[in-house]
Parts: C-alpha cells; sequence; structure tokens
C-alpha cells in the first residue's frame, strides 16, 4: 500500500509519518518511510537547489521540473521497488505538493504540472493521500529558525498552498483523509490509524 503525506509547513507530516510507521512495523507489516525532495542517490543535490535560501529568483518553471525530475527517480528507485516487494510506503510530499506548491502557489498551469508529473511517476498515485491540514499562521509558528527558501515565502503564498490542498482533497474524497492537525497528536494519529488499518482490512 502507498500513503503520501501532504501538508503546509508545520502541519506535523513527519511526526505523523513516525508514529504510523511503528504501529504498522509493530503490527509486522515491512514499511518504508521516505520523503520528498531528496531521498535518492542524486536526490540531495536536487533538493539542496531547490530548498537553499542562496537559491532565490529560481524560476517557477525550473522548480517544478526539478520536483517533478526528483520525483521521477524517487518512484522508479525507491517506491516502486519498495511496493513490488510488498511494503507499506509511507511518503512525506508527493504529486499534490507539486500541484499545490507551485501550480498555485507559483501561479502556473496546474493542468501543465499534474501532466508533467504524472509522465514522471508514470501515473503511480497513492492509494491514500492523507491531507494534515493546519492554517498557515499556526503551522508557521511551529516551523524552524533558519527556515528554507519555501518556507520563507510569505504568508499569502502559504494560504493560497492550503487552499489548493483542499481544493484537491475536495475533488478526490475516496483517496483523501483531511484530519485537522491543530487537534492533540493522539488524536491526529487514531484518526490516521483507523483509516489505514481499515484500507489494510480491506486488502487481507
Amino acid at each position: 500500500m502507498f500513503v503520501a503525506f501532504e501538508g503546509g509547513e508545520g502541519s506535523g507530516k513527519s511526526s505523523q509519518i513516525r508514529r504510523l510507521a511503528q504501529r504498522l512495523t509493530a503490527g509486522g507489516h515491512d514499511v518504508l518511510v521516505t520523503h520528498e525532495p531528496g531521498d535518492t542517490r542524486i536526490g540531495p543535490a536536487v533538493r539542496r537547489l531547490l530548498l537553499d535560501p542562496a537559491n532565490e529568483g529560481l524560476s517557477a518553471r525550473a522548480e517544478a521540473l526539478l520536483y517533478a525530475a526528483d520525483r521521477a527517480e524517487h518512484v522508479d528507485a525507491v517506491i516502486r521497488p519498495a511496493l513490488a516487494r510488498g511494503a507499506v510506503v509511507l511518503t512525506d510530499r508527493y504529486v499534490d505538493s507539486s500541484l499545490a506548491y507551485q501550480g498555485v502557489g507559483r501561479d502556473l498551469d496546474v493542468d501543465a504540472v499534474a501532466a508533467v508529473n504524472a509522465w514522471a511517476t508514470d501515473g503511480l498515485l497513492p492509494d491514500l493521500t492523507v491531507l494534515l491540514d493546519v492554517d498557515p499562521t499556526t503551522g508557521l509558528r511551529r516551523g524552524v529558525d533558519q527556515p528554507d527558501r519555501l518556507e520563507a515565502e510569505p504568508l499569502a503564498f502559504h494560504e493560497r498552498v492550503r487552499g489548493a490542498f483542499l481544493s484537491l482533497a475536495g475533488r478526490d474524497p475516496g483517496r483523501y483523509l483531511v484530519v485537522d492537525s491543530s487537534r492533540p497528536a493522539d488524536d491526529v494519529h487514531a484518526e490516521i490509524a483507523a483509516r489505514v488499518d481499515q484500507l489494510l482490512g480491506d486488502r487481507a
């Protein structure tokens, strides 16, 4: 099973992925935890290009293409091999991040961004996308002391990204689980775990 975690800055993706992975591993599942961008042999170099604040001014199209290139390698080298062996794959960000951040956030043609990513991934979509939704003002307060190039964007950018994620979820409710991540972490985890357990039960 392939599960993607999406959401804005400070939404708690990393901690919720870690908790779900521990639960699934304890239940006897082979679990792969991964992330975008950067979790391949060439990925760290792409990640530096994308997130280093020194690269301010990178064109929106170049940014979108770099994310798609990283994702193509991620799918071929990491995700598909893990799925082929029967693992549960949990990824911190996937295609919908590009639709939200580069498509809507950067005001690119969302259909064009989607087409590039469909080609890059050879059409691979998650079985479930968990959207950890939080008001950007709250999420950014949870952020790091030294924000990366995207984290440092103004609040209006992050509000557009949040709206894009919610719109994507509204168009494909069967694939999405939208969770209010401003709630206690235990409650958030319980809601995610219940949905994942249901999906795994359906496949048993």
